[in-house]
């Protein structure tokens, strides 16, 4: 065992290790999350092709301009609906979700309620 890693190398470990398992395919693609200090991203991939099928972030400024900040639970909520919206609005409706390594609590979990309640089943 490797003692002495920093958070982010243990969140990157973690993260490997999810995706040994985890995989988008066209019928149930991947819903990815990346969450840094700032903002939160999501993006649905379809991992067979290496396409990204749709995403959403803060940084978008369809959001930028209706949210304070980019670091809170309402941002990540509005990135949660805002993606599964357009996921939908293309036609999907099952995915599988990748937390990237994250703990399931906080933004992330935000944003994971948050696209269910919008009409994404994972």
């Amino acid at each position: 065992m490797i003692k002495n890693r920093s958070r982010n190398e243990m969140r990157i470990h973690r993260h490997r290790r999810l995706r040994k398992r985890l995989a988008g395919t066209p019928s149930c693609p991947r819903i990815s999350v990346f969450r840094s200090l700032k903002h939160i991203y999501a993006q649905i991939i379809d991992d067979e092709a290496g396409n990204t099928i749709a995403s959403a972030s803060t940084v978008d400024k369809s959001l930028s301009e209706s949210l304070d900040g980019g670091s809170d639970t309402e941002a990540a909520k509005a990135v949660g609906r805002l993606v599964a919206e357009r996921a939908i609005s293309k036609g999907i409706s099952k995915v599988v979700f990748d937390r990237g390594g994250h703990l399931f609590q906080g933004r992330v979990k935000a944003l994971a309620d948050a696209a269910r309640e919008a009409g994404l089943n994972f």
